[in-house]
């Protein structure tokens, strides 16, 4: 059966809906413009923004006039305004950068001159100022760079209400979209994929793992895309005196190395491995994580390893120019590849978003302002957050408040389905998750899932063993044993 060729030509169509592409399509639907943006995934923010290690890094580290250092020090600073419209956590925390001998601290003293030519505020703390701040670290620790703009955020929800504030101001979000070929057209491209061929004046490539494969399509390119993959532990949240500040070992070729951070949560994070791979291999083994937990413990000799809750892995996209990738193709200026967006990319994301649509669309196309854009979500209703007082009038108002779905992190029937009524709105199990942390407990969904999959089944109006886990075919009911309903 052949794919339809669909009769809209967009102006802009955005390939990956992770952080960066998400944040192009919010920053583009300010302008009067159609725009499209797909993802191989079914959902937004499904693969390295969802795993990585949530820092919104200072920017001292990056060389010097590098895309690295010029869009994460620009990024940092917008993420207060940006968190607080897309009503997401996001806690300025600081960092420290450690050292445990005096040749590492003469690293940091460069470190520091690094930071004040990206013009990033930066301290180094002597051994006493350090214990003082963090009285559980090493004992050895000699000194530490502190920054104190680096913080955390709540890296899923900050993609996928990045999203629906893009939906909301009229853009078209296509799930399970994988691009399979690109073929220049009269006056811009027909992108083909897995489910139809669409027509754009503009495409702009934030394919992450698969970027080079992406802008390969349209041209021979001189750098390729090798991912790196980081494992990380995850612990629950009941050490809430372990670190109050982000904590580093001095970076390397590898990049910032295995940190040590409190995340919006009250969950600990702790990682990340670095060692190249291929762009599907998101396993973890044991000898790597024997190595995360070794380089933790050198610097947090109390950390308790014993509370954790589950380790994962996520991959980084490292390009072999060793930079951000963001500029026009060389073949055609309607081409824009945004690749290569590793570490610190999170925290650069809103300043590559606000450059991309100001510096390589708009002298393509006209950039017309929006007066009705509106740069806000609806507020999320969070009951774990509110007194009991207020918890009872919404309660009062609305029982489903009242039913707990997940006792771990404190999930209400309520809030699960005020999901449902959104603009970017959970197609399986794990979206659910990302959004409200149902299943991120201890117990790993092992209460609340089975609740959740009937919850899905019910809205979608679909069997139990239809509802997905994650991606098209993800399925986590087999069959029903017979004579046995859900």
């Amino acid at each position: 059966m052949g794919l339809t060729i669909m009769s809209t030509k967009y102006d802009v169509l955005i390939i990956g809906a992770g952080v960066v592409g998400t944040l192009i399509a919010r920053e583009l639907s300010q302008y009067h413009l159609s725009i499209v943006i797909l993802d191989k995934s079914n959902d937004a923010g499904n693969a390295t923004s969802s795993a990585n290690s949530a820092i919104i890094h200072s920017g001292y580290d990056p060389e010097p006039g590098s895309n690295k250092a010029i869009f994460n020090v620009l990024g940092n600073k917008m993420f207060p305004l940006l968190a607080e419209q897309l009503d997401v956590s996001f806690t300025q925390l600081g960092s420290l950068t450690l050292a445990f001998n005096e040749e590492q601290i003469k690293v940091l003293e460069q470190l520091k001159k690094r930071a004040e030519t990206n013009d990033v505020p930066v301290k180094i703390l002597t051994k006493e100022e350090v214990l003082a701040m963090e009285p559980a670290l090493n004992q050895e620790v000699k000194a530490a760079l502190y920054a104190p703009t680096a913080g955390v955020i709540d890296p899923f929800n900050f993609v996928i209400h990045a999203m629906e504030n893009a939906v909301d101001n009229g853009v078209i979000f296509l799930r399970n979209h994988e691009v399979t070929n690109i073929v220049k057209d009269v006056d811009g491209y027909l992108v083909t994929t897995n489910k139809n061929i669409l027509k754009a004046k503009i495409v702009i490539n934030a394919a992450g793992v698969k970027a080079d494969v992406i802008a390969a399509m349209i041209e021979p390119i001189d750098w390729k895309i090798t991912p790196r993959k980081g494992e990380y532990y995850l612990l629950d949240h009941y050490a809430p005196n372990l670190t109050q500040h982000t904590i580093f070992p001095l970076p390397s070729e590898k990049g910032k190395g295995v940190l040590v951070s409190q995340m919006p949560s009250g969950n600990y994070i702790i990682g990340p491995s670095s060692e190249f791979t291929d762009a599907d291999d998101l396993a973890t083994d044991a000898d790597t994580l024997a190595k995360v937990k070794t380089a933790a413990l050198n610097m947090i000799p109390s950390i308790p390893f014993k509370e954790t809750i589950r380790v994962f892995s996520g991959l980084r996209a490292t390009s072999t120019r060793g930079d951000f990738i963001v500029e026009h193709s060389n073949s055609n200026k309607h081409f824009i590849n945004v690749a290569g967006i590793e570490s610190p990319g999170f925290a650069a994301s809103p300043a590559i978003a606000k450059y991309v649509a100001e510096q390589l669309v708009k002298p393509i196309i006209q950039l017309i302002p929006k007066a009705n854009f509106n740069p806000r979500v609806k507020r999320y209703l969070r009951l774990a957050k509110l007194d009991d007082e207020t918890k009872n009038k919404y309660i009062s108002q609305n029982p489903d408040y009242g039913t707990m779905i997940c006792h771990c992190e404190n999930v209400s029937l309520g809030e699960i389905k005020d999901l449902f009524t959104r603009s970017c709105p959970p197609m399986s199990v794990k979206a659910i998750k990302r959004r409200l942390r149902a299943g991120f407990g201890r117990c790993q969904g092992g209460f609340c899932q089975p609740k959740i999959v009937l919850l899905l089944a019910e809205q979608y109006k679909i069997k139990p063993t239809e509802v997905l886990l994650d991606d098209e075919g993800s399925y986590i009911i087999d069959h029903l044993v017979k004579g046995e309903t859900l």
